[in-house]
């Protein structure tokens, strides 16, 4: 089922929790919601389920316009952080829950519910505990439970809200991938809201980055961790290190002299300089960014190192080999491999 967000604007008192969105989701693709708290992923996600009514604009479900159905027409599944399950309900009244309560019209025979029930709980890896009751279950089998219980009323889309906020870092790790394998499997078109950076690149096809309201940046996952649309897309997927620059003559420059990177699109002028710490190469000599160490960690096996850089008040970041020799006010040269130019005062 194709999705069309089409110049949403959500209002809540005199605050705008999205402010003129538009978005198309693919049938069939897995797409991530991404941003800060507050940067509106989660009311755009209520805004698609029919749990909130937009303020202006329109949502269509394929070519129907279903701005104001019940989230009951849209039919919708929809798994939330707190998985809320019924607790009085073994598994398998909870997976079958949706399909007993629907209209006598359109509802399965019992056996069917219970052979559809059986055969989700075989999908999500839950054989064999039916007759538990949710507290009788780890976190991560019950949010099984939760998906399980979403797809069994066989929706035309399925919404997850910070599916995996609730568990710990190995189980969240473990699940994703089950997810990803569980959509590739069933083929719904599923949205989920996160605001894990890992998590979101390693599930989803396209990403969306959201703030303040506003999408920034729509793209693969390659896409917006490569080519980050503005300077906040890039300081908020993955990690980063920006240092003020000027463009002259079509290099960068800093300190009054150039650092060896070409910059033959970019407007003359003050600008910022943003790459990833990971994303360098040492130098002996040449031109060059330079600066003495003032800290350093380890990070995984690398050494994570701040660097004062001479005449900027805030710290640059690098990754060196663990077993590299600097030490504190130690000298290091370095060139960003990759690195994007923004003219100052570009925010967004």
């Amino acid at each position: 089922m194709d999705i069309r967000v089409e110049n949403i604007r959500k209002q809540f008192s005199l605050y705008p929790a999205l402010d003129d969105v538009s978005l198309d989701i693919r049938s069939g693709e897995l797409i991530a919601l991404l941003g800060p708290s507050g940067s509106g992923k989660t009311t755009l996600l209520r805004l698609v389920a029919g749990l909130e009514t937009p303020t202006a604009g329109r949502i269509y479900f394929g070519d129907e316009d279903a701005s104001l159905r019940t989230v009951q027409e849209r039919n919708v599944g929809f798994v939330f952080q707190a998985y809320a399950l019924f607790r009085n309900m073994t598994v398998l009244d909870n997976v079958s829950f949706g399909l007993t309560v629907r209209p006598r019209a359109t509802r399965p025979p019992k056996a069917e519910i219970r052979r559809r029930a059986l055969e989700l709980l075989d999908l999500v890896q839950l054989t064999g505990l039916e007759k538990r009751y949710p507290q009788q279950l780890s976190g991560g089998q019950r949010q099984r439970v939760a998906l399980a219980r979403a797809l069994a009323v066989e929706p035309t889309v399925l919404l997850l809200d910070e599916p995996f906020g609730a568990l710990d870092a190995q189980v969240r790790q473990e699940l994703r991938k089950w997810l990803r394998e569980i959509h590739d499997r069933t083929g719904h078109t599923t949205v989920f809201v996160t605001h894990d950076q890992e998590e979101a690149l390693e599930l989803a096809d396209r990403l969306v980055v959201m703030s303040q309201g506003r999408i920034e940046q729509v793209g693969s996952p390659d896409e917006i961790y490569d080519r980050p649309a503005n300077p906040f897309v890039f300081s908020f997927i993955g990690e980063s290190s920006a240092l003020p620059v000027t463009v002259k003559n079509h290099e960068v420059w800093t300190g009054g002299r150039a650092i060896g990177l070409p910059a033959p699109h970019e407007a003359t002028g003050p600008a910022s300089l943003y790459f990833r710490p990971h994303d360098i190469e040492l130098v002996e000599d040449g031109a060059a960014l330079a600066g003495v160490v003032a800290a350093s960690r380890r990070v995984g096996g690398t050494r994570r190192v701040e660097l004062e850089i001479g005449g900027h008040p805030d710290r640059v970041e690098i990754d060196l080999p663990f077993d590299h020799p600097a030490g504190e006010r130690t000298r290091i040269a370095f060139r960003p491999k990759r690195w994007r130019v923004f003219p100052a005062g570009r925010g967004s």
